[in-house]
């Protein structure tokens, strides 16, 4: 499969069914309580951000279901992959599908998603800053260094005419693919060191889990991509579980509460900025892009 192939199975799929988390129809965990608990026993779901505030709300909403959850928090996006596959976790709520397509690929590993949760733009910021026409030639931008994440960052600054990729860019672009005579010169770094080293640089591509968390404000965005670009599909945010699992109704109906509980849905929303779309993608599709972006990655490797 070609490097393009993977932006037409982008294409293709919906990026359906935006915005339908907060229907009229949704529920509220002061009133949803259930004689029919789906299940006593603890849900363990490893996320990175657990000290966002609508995790608490989740957990109430889950326990009027008869649910018990735990969310176990994590500082990088390395670690809660092998500790869902370890049997250390039941559920992750963290990565989008390139990021796991690239972990399955990478580990040998058959983690699937089970539902979809958001999409969040990806953003330039700088506290030196207020203009990406200010940045001065020469300066240096911090991207975050894991592979999937680099390359939409590097894309970011693309769009922004801070940089030149070869080829025009794609899903697989690093810091070795820009084009001399560039603008701006850019250092990957941990993608939690993003926010925190602001100092050092003119400005850093920082993921919607550290901006909040850093203090980041939208008066020091400069740039960003468009969640509702269809192009973005591969970008949906997902719950992941075993393989084993995926047809198991207690993590299935902890899906249906993140969707359709609005005050939960409202403080997702919060948490981003106000920047996120919200999504319920039909897991089939989630499937597929998952599969064809791992058969991209594997064509390129």
């Amino acid at each position: 499969m070609s490097k393009k192939s993977l932006a037409a199975v982008a294409l293709a799929l919906p990026l359906a069914i935006l915005l339908g988390a907060c229907s009229s129809g949704t529920a509220d965990p002061a009133t949803s309580g259930s004689a029919d608990a789906v299940s006593t026993e603890t849900v363990r779901i490893g996320v990175v951000g657990a000290g966002d505030p609508y995790w608490e709300t989740y957990k109430e909403a889950a326990a009027a279901e008869g649910i018990d959850v735990e969310i176990v928090n994590f500082d990088s996006y390395d670690q809660p992959n092998p500790a869902l596959s370890a049997g250390e976790l039941d559920l992750n709520q963290f990565q989008h599908i390139i990021y796991l397509a690239t972990y399955n690929v990478n580990a040998g590993d058959d983690l699937q998603p089970i539902g979809a949760t958001a999409i969040y733009p990806l953003g330039l910021y700088s506290t030196k800053y207020t203009d990406v026409a200010d940045i001065p030639e020469g300066e240096t931008i911090a991207v975050p260094n894991d592979e999937s994440n680099q390359a939409r960052a590097l894309l970011v600054l693309q769009s922004a005419g801070l940089i030149e990729l070869k080829d025009g860019g794609s899903i697989f672009s690093t810091v070795a693919d820009i084009e001399d005579g560039s603008k701006v010169k850019v250092e990957a770094v941990a993608a939690d060191f993003t926010a925190s080293s602001l100092p050092d640089f003119a400005g850093a591509v920082v993921n919607n889990d550290f901006v909040s968390k850093s203090g980041l404000t939208s008066d020091q965005l400069l740039a960003q991509d468009d969640p509702s670009d269809p192009a973005s599909f591969p970008y949906v945010n997902i719950f992941a579980a075993r393989a084993a699992d995926v047809d198991n109704p207690t993590y299935l109906k902890l899906v249906e509460i993140y969707q359709d509980t609005t005050a939960v849905q409202e403080g997702v929303l919060e948490a981003s900025g106000g920047t996120g779309v919200l999504v319920k993608t039909p897991v089939a599709d989630l499937v597929t892009s998952l599969n064809d972006t791992e058969d991209d990655i594997r064509a390129n490797q």
